[in-house]
C-alpha cells in the first residue's frame, strides 16, 4: 500500500503495523460474534407458534447517562 514511504516504514518500526493489528482484531471479533450469535438462530431458541418469549430473552440496549469527567 505504501511503497517507497520511509516515513510510514519508520512509523511501523516504532509503533507497529497498526492497520494490520486493527484488521486482525476486527476479523477475530467478527469470528467471535459468529460463534456467539449462532445459538440464537438454532431451532428451539426462537419462539414458535403459541410460545411467548421469556422476559429478558434477546438483546436489550440501555442508555448510560454521561458522567462528569474527573479534573
Amino acid at each position: 500500500m505504501f511503497q517507497d514511504s520511509p516515513i510510514y516504514d519508520r512509523l511501523v518500526a516504532e509503533r507497529g503495523d497498526v492497520p494490520e493489528q486493527v484488521r486482525r482484531d476486527a476479523e477475530r471479533v467478527s469470528r467471535e460474534l459468529e460463534v456467539v450469535m449462532r445459538p440464537l438462530h438454532a431451532p428451539g431458541h426462537l419462539p414458535g407458534p403459541g410460545r411467548q418469549p421469556s422476559p429478558g430473552a434477546g438483546w436489550q440496549r440501555t442508555a448510560l447517562l454521561p458522567r462528569p469527567r474527573p479534573h
